[in-house]
C-alpha cells in the first residue's frame, strides 16, 4: 500500500532523532502517542517526513491520527490516505492540515466511518 507512494520521502527513527533533536525513546513516545504515524517499509518503521514542519511534528496531525484511528484505519491506511489525493480537498490530507485546513480535512475523516 504505501509503498505505492513513491513521491514520499520517509524518516527513518535514527533520522527522526537527527530532524526533532529528541531521543530514540521520545520518538518513539509521539509515534505511541498518535503525535506521528509510522508505516513498516522492508521492515523498518519509517515516518513520511511531510509530517514534520519547522522541526516538529505537525501539530494537527494529532487529532487527525486519533479519528482516523476511530473511523477503523491502521497505520498503512491512515498514512495512506494522509498521503494521498483527495478529491473532495484538491489535494492531500497532510497539504491541507499544512494550509490551515484542519476542520475541512477532519470533517471529511469523519464522513469515512
Amino acid at each position: 500500500m504505501t509503498s505505492e507512494l513513491p513521491n514520499t520521502q520517509w524518516l527513518t527513527i535514527p533520522e527522526l532523532v537527527e530532524v526533532l533533536g529528541q531521543s530514540q525513546s521520545q520518538v518513539r513516545r509521539l509515534i505511541e502517542d498518535n503525535a506521528l504515524a509510522a508505516v513498516r517499509i522492508d521492515g523498518i518503521l519509517k515516518v513520511p517526513a511531510v509530517f514534520i514542519s519547522e522541526g516538529e511534528p505537525v501539530h494537527e496531525l494529532k487529532g487527525t491520527i486519533v479519528l482516523l484511528r476511530d473511523c477503523g484505519f491502521n497505520d498503512d491506511e491512515l498514512v495512506e490516505w494522509l498521503l494521498s489525493e483527495e478529491e473532495s480537498l484538491g489535494t492531500t490530507p497532510i497539504q491541507a492540515l499544512l494550509a490551515g485546513r484542519k476542520t475541512e480535512v477532519r470533517r471529511i475523516a469523519q464522513a469515512l466511518l
